[in-house]
């Protein structure tokens, strides 16, 4: 049936129509249960353990630049946009018109609240319609 109704009404819906949600989170608070693909970024340096960055989070700037400034951070962010942007037209051929990819790292503060940030402003870029959501970070 879904794949009838997709076939019919396609002319009218983009090539780009699904939405993509970049969801940070922690995994001390476990792994988004609605989450599609799973990122760990705990392989880039925690700033929790910069004391000066420990009360702020991975939108604040001082704490951006820092993760920034790390040659495998700024490849992370490059190598997972590409590989999505590949991704996302075969879910959406498979009919798929959402998906939310979790970027986690020990709290769900700093550096899956920047990866989260960028990898969503870069498949904005692309075109795509993008939500980017932070499960754990303090409101």
């Amino acid at each position: 049936m879904r794949s009838h109704v997709t076939e019919r009404f396609r002319e009218q819906a983009s090539e780009k129509s699904i939405l993509v949600s970049s969801v940070s989170f922690g995994f001390r608070h476990g792994v988004p249960e609605d989450a599609d693909l799973v990122f760990d970024v705990r392989l880039l340096p925690n700033p929790h353990f910069v004391p000066e960055f420990r009360p702020f989070t991975g939108r604040h700037p001082s704490v951006a630049k820092y993760i920034r400034s790390f040659p495998q951070t700024q490849e992370f962010i490059r190598r997972i946009s590409d590989l999505l942007v590949y991704l996302l037209p075969h879910y959406i051929h498979e009919g798929k018109s959402y998906l939310t990819i979790g970027f986690g790292c020990t709290g769900g503060q700093h550096r899956s609240v920047l990866i989260a940030e960028e990898v969503g402003k870069q498949l904005h870029k692309a075109g795509y319609r993008t939500k980017v959501v932070h499960r754990d970070m303090p409101k």
